[in-house]
């Protein structure tokens, strides 16, 4: 299959890139405009490949897009690409409203332009995966599970951007037919995270002899996915979901922040001591604006209908991306020296 893969130098996208190419043997053309979430060197195992290509384009420029759907004729799309980051919505949301609603309004059309002239057989195999994230549902209790049911309840510019394009993606398919399928994923971590977020932000603060920061008290409980484990996720869902459903991503793997970093801290000590433990290093911060209490998957659907199940649980999955951290200095270091404050926040009035 030849798949563009919109987003692909970010977090998740590049995971996705590699898999397709490194471990499927398909081709896929990374379309990102690269903002600061947008690193090239997150595929530098596959750069060389024939099987991978790489466009920069904005996918708010729709005149960009189209030459990118008429140059490689591709079998489907892999929408991943939004801004990403709930801090930097409160304090600027305008860019998510521009790249996650706008952007997957030309993405969608642009989609559907190259599908229309299709010929038959082609047109009936082209599919196209909107990815999307547990946000929209809003907040959990103390109880329960997000299912593909749950009404959307976004509480943050970022999660309303990603409700907003959910709702776009399905209204094509209800209303022009086009062959869409959703993805909702709880959080990702695992290699090539942005060292501004919270795993590897504890793994290189700790290292680094800095504060550990934890919004609140630290009680905020999300359901931790390992970033492979959903590439393979997405593939299985472009591939063999139906259209016009919407299909939960998620570890099965609840924990507090304060767990997270707990648990980080305790591994630390073990593969990398020092003379005092790493915990003695957390901080509590001013808890984020509308910082949902809890998020939790159930991925039932995706594992009855389609087959999948995630591989890594959270001990095995957080052991590794720590000793990926510690065996990759040449990827994060750089990062780290060119940022002075956190990239996630942007200076709002």
């Amino acid at each position: 299959m030849k798949i563009i893969v919109t987003g692909g130098a970010g977090f998740i996208g590049s995971a996705v890139c590699r898999y397709l190419v490194r471990d499927l043997g398909h081709t896929a053309i990374n379309v990102d405009k690269l903002t600061y979430a947008g690193n090239l060197s997150t595929l530098k195992e596959i750069e060389s490949s024939p099987n991978y290509h790489f466009e920069k384009v904005d996918i708010c420029d729709r005149a960009a897009l189209d030459a990118v759907f008429e140059k490689y004729q591709p079998d489907g799309v892999m929408h991943l690409a939004a801004e990403s980051h709930v801090d930097r919505s409160i304090t600027g949301a305008g860019e998510f409203i521009q790249t996650n609603i706008i952007g997957t309004f030309n993405m969608l059309e642009a989609a559907r332009a190259y599908w229309l002239d299709l010929e038959a057989t082609a047109k009936q195999a082209f599919r196209f995966l909107h990815v999307s994230t547990d946000e929209v549902y809003g907040s959990l209790g103390t109880d329960g599970l997000f299912e593909e049911t749950t009404p959307y309840d976004p509480s943050s510019p970022y999660s309303a951007s990603k409700a907003s394009a959910d709702h776009l993606a399905n209204a094509w398919h209800e209303t022009y037919d086009f062959p869409v399928v959703i993805s909702n994923c709880s959080n990702n971590y695992g290699p090539y995270h942005l060292p501004e977020k919270l795993i590897p932000l504890v793994i290189l603060n700790a290292l680094d002899g800095k504060p550990l920061p934890i919004y609140g008290d630290g009680s905020n409980v999300r359901d931790w996915l390992y970033v492979d484990d959903h590439a393979k996720a997405l593939f299985t869902i472009l591939t063999k979901g139906r259209f016009g459903e919407k299909y939960n991503v998620g570890g099965r793997n609840e924990r507090t922040n304060l767990e997270v970093v707990n648990t980080i801290c305790a591994i630390l000590d073990d593969v990398r001591p020092k003379n005092s433990a790493y915990a003695n290093q957390i901080t509590y911060v001013t808890d984020r604006p509308g910082h949902d209490a809890r998020y939790a998957i159930d991925a039932t659907k995706l594992e009855g209908e389609l087959g999948w199940k995630a591989e890594e649980n959270f001990d095995t999955g957080i052991r590794k991306t720590i000793e990926w951290y510690l065996d990759n200095e040449w990827w994060w270091a750089p990062l780290r020296a060119h940022a002075t404050e956190r990239k996630g926040v942007l200076k709002g009035k």
